[in-house]
């Protein structure tokens, strides 16, 4: 059964940088593509981005140029870092896991391993 930690949110001031981690226990990530989410207040869940089986990325437009995803399979885990946060960013953010790729992660489809998120807040 998949299941995943996320942890380093917080409260950071708009311009800001965080790093989420994403640690995944009970599998290996190495065979599975892996989704960072949001979902902000009376929002619906977004894919943020995502990193394939085989090292390949892709971001939404509006955290392209300042988020970047990464993972170590030899840790287990993904990152998400976040540079020049702003406040639309705030949300909870989550990861979850597909099987080889990316396909359709805007919409979370074939996603599993949902954890309970960490909270991050960007504001003065």
């Amino acid at each position: 059964q998949l299941r995943f930690g996320e942890s380093g949110g917080g409260l950071v001031q708009p311009g800001g940088s965080l790093r989420l981690s994403c640690a995944a226990s009970g599998f290996s990530l190495g065979s599975y593509g892996i989704g960072w989410f949001r979902q902000a207040p009376g929002k619906e869940r977004e894919g943020v981005a995502c990193i394939s089986s085989y090292n390949r990325t892709v971001a939404i437009g509006s955290v392209k140029d300042r988020f970047t995803i990464s993972r170590d399979d030899s840790r287990n885990t993904v990152y998400l870092q976040m540079n020049n946060l702003k406040p639309e960013d705030t949300a909870v953010y989550y990861c979850a896991a597909r099987a080889l790729d990316c396909f359709n992660y805007v919409r979370g489809a074939d996603f599993s391993g949902w954890g309970r998120g960490t909270q991050v807040t960007v504001s003065s």
